[in-house]
């Protein structure tokens, strides 16, 4: 497992541009996306403008040529403030890394220049989260290529302009995967429903169909059959990672929203805060450190990564999982120490609570990353033979 890293740092022109925009539009924005379920178009939109949609793609393309690190502190600072909107960049900025590879140089410009949002098309009705075990189809057809499936997750449905999308191969034996690049709007399309979810309300997550959708054979990404190889190498490390900053980014907004009630409540008849408990400094203490631990651990996995480091594919592996029961356990923390102020919306640990539950069943489940890490750790393959 492998990811393309270079070595950029942190840019201060985008801290200053997202800084802005989360103070102007995103912050604000966020208690509507989630209260309605509505897609946060108007924080996307934002960004794309401000050329944050680009942040990952090529500067050969125009775009801002960013490492996975600072690409990470984007996840990590949207999640902070609006899960949803967090969200469908993370599956953005995992669809750039693959079309940045593979895909045609027209929609790696459109990318760059923050005109078009990509989005990941993997889980289906009949593996589930088993992303690596497709059961669509992709056949010739007059020279095209035929789509079938039904998905049954999709992020950014019917809201991103195309949709990295995958099947069985074209020939038979090829490979347990391949990769197409989907564009919205193709005839056969379809999405069903809404998406009235516990967390992520406004991420767009709706089921798609494509029931006889045609594509030209260049839309295809890597080789037919090698779609696996391509998710392992250019997907995975990219997903797994800003999974990471993802659940970094509610855990640290939860602690902190925590501290602020714990010092600013006092009680009436005593004069006393909250945090002057000595039980409540021993709380509030725990999930800081497990918070702060988490952030330790995610900067080494990019440091395994940058460095080329030899565990570097079992810190992959390993941080989504640490990251997921780290966000869930933090946020419920939090939720017990701020007590019934924190069931309001006002604090917005609630809505941190209910966000933070969606990486523990996000493919690949933390159940799933448990058996890789297993498996990596006492040198067997990722995958059985059946399954590559």
């Amino acid at each position: 497992m492998t990811a393309s890293v270079d070595n950029a740092r942190p840019h201060s022109d985008d801290s200053t541009t997202l800084t802005t925009l989360i103070d102007d539009v995103i912050r604000p924005q966020a208690p509507l996306v989630d209260r309605d379920g509505t897609f946060p178009r108007q924080s996307v939109d934002a960004l794309a403008a401000a050329g944050l949609l680009g942040l990952a793609s090529s500067t050969e393309v125009g775009g801002g040529g960013r490492d996975m690190r600072t690409v990470a502190e984007v996840i990590e600072r949207l999640a902070a403030e609006c899960g949803s909107t967090a969200m469908v960049v993370l599956m953005h900025y995992t669809a750039t890394a693959v079309i940045e590879a593979h895909g045609p140089r027209d929609v790696r410009a459109a990318i760059a220049a923050g005109e078009h949002l990509s989005t990941l098309a993997f889980s289906e009705f009949g593996s589930r989260s088993h992303f690596w075990s497709p059961t669509g189809t992709a056949t010739t057809d007059d020279g095209a290529v035929r789509l079938d499936a039904r998905k049954s997750w999709v992020t950014s449905a019917g809201e991103a302009d195309s949709y990295v999308w995958s099947s069985l191969p074209l020939a038979s034996g090829a490979g347990p995967m391949t990769l197409w690049l989907v564009p919205a709007g193709s005839a056969g399309l379809s999405i069903a429903g809404d998406f009235d979810g516990l967390g992520l309300r406004g991420n767009g997550s709706r089921p798609m169909t494509a029931d006889g959708v045609r594509v030209p054979p260049s839309a295809m990404l890597a080789a037919d059959g090698a779609g696996l190889d391509t998710a392992l190498s250019a997907v995975l490390p990219w997903f797994l990672v800003l999974n990471a900053a993802f659940c970094l980014g509610l855990a640290d907004s939860a602690v902190a929203e925590a501290g602020r009630h714990l010092s600013a409540t006092t009680l009436a008849h005593t004069g006393a805060a909250l945090r002057d408990a000595p039980v409540t400094r021993r709380g509030y203490a725990q999930l800081k450190i497990r918070t702060d631990a988490l952030r330790a651990f995610l900067g080494d996995t990019l440091t395994a990564l940058e460095t080329g480091r030899e565990d570097a594919t079992l810190r992959v592996l390993q941080v989504k999982a640490l990251a997921g029961e780290t966000a869930a356990e933090v946020t419920d923390g939090a939720m017990q120490l701020c007590g019934g102020s924190a069931f309001r919306k006002e604090l917005g640990l609630e809505r941190r609570f209910r966000d933070s539950r969606a990486a523990r069943v996000m493919a690949p489940t933390t159940d799933a990353l448990h058996d890789f890490v297993g498996r990596v750790a006492t040198g067997l393959p990722l995958l059985d033979e059946a399954n590559r």
